[in-house]
């Protein structure tokens, strides 16, 4: 007895897609051309190999770190303890970011 599997995207929709997406067709416009969420395009494309997620920036351009990266960057140079470096995060990131960055400049501090 075999199990039958239903098709979300027929091998004609799949290639649509993927042609629509390479040629520069928004997510959006193919999700109601097709009559499918963002996201089931999105997952689509992602399982044929083509979607590149958005890549996310500051406002001056840079990529985005978040406040755990700063602080666990922190936490090595000073060799703090996991608790003490999970209570960095509570602080501004804008701060967090200047503190590595003084940190990173100067000698490892021995502790």
């Amino acid at each position: 007895m075999s199990k039958v599997v239903a098709v979300n995207y027929t091998p004609e929709q799949t290639a649509a897609v993927v042609s629509g997406y390479t040629n520069g067709m928004s997510v959006e416009s193919l999700a109601a051309d097709m009559g499918k969420s963002a996201r089931s395009i999105i997952a689509k494309l992602s399982r044929e190999g083509v979607y590149k997620a958005k890549v996310y920036v500051t406002k001056q351009g840079e990529n985005v770190v978040k406040k755990d990266a700063h602080a666990d960057a922190i936490g090595s140079i000073l060799n703090l303890t996991e608790s003490e470096t999970e209570s960095l995060t509570k602080a501004n990131k804008s701060v967090l970011r200047k503190i590595f960055e003084a940190l990173a400049m100067s000698k490892p501090i021995e502790g």
